[in-house]
């Protein structure tokens, strides 16, 4: 019974990630599919839930399978053949964690687009030269007059 429970969990944890990747694909801001930013910001936090949810399926089959493993291991009346823990299930410990990692990342990308403040824009002020600059601070009355001399590194 719980071979079947831990195949039906990895079975669900499978499908949420499809469905995770399908609506992460469309809530990222580079893709036209969507509609607005606040839009695909939903839509990526939703991916963010669905990943968290697939991960802690796989995270409860793995974990459910090794108690299993480990009670039948130390058992001292269970006389049929004794497993240990494997590969498998440290990768499947490894993915489910990085399955909820990435969909807590998903989630916390919603909180970058619900600020009410909008971004700042820099100015391109322009680049100004050495003798400009001096010119600037020195002279209080404006110089109507462009300097005289211009060598090769005036425009460097």
């Amino acid at each position: 019974g719980y071979i079947q429970a831990c195949r039906g969990l990895m079975i669900s944890a499978v499908c949420l990630g499809f469905f995770g990747a399908v609506f992460g694909l469309v809530g990222m801001k580079c893709t036209k599919v969507g509609g607005s930013d606040q839009t695909k910001a939903k839509i990526a936090c939703l991916a963010g839930l669905i990943f968290i949810l697939s991960g802690l399926c796989s995270m409860t089959s793995c974990s459910l399978y090794a108690n299993r493993i480990t009670s039948e291991f130390f058992d001292p009346s269970f006389v049929a053949q004794k497993y240990e823990l494997g590969a498998a299930l440290f990768i499947g410990w490894a993915g489910a964690s990085l399955c909820i990692i990435g969909g807590s990342i998903f989630c916390f990308s919603i909180a970058e687009n619900s600020t009410s403040s909008p971004r700042r824009g820099y100015a391109y002020n322009g680049a100004t030269s050495v003798m400009s600059s001096r010119t600037k601070v020195h002279n209080s009355v404006p110089d109507k007059t462009p300097p005289k001399h211009f060598d090769k590194n005036a425009y460097v």
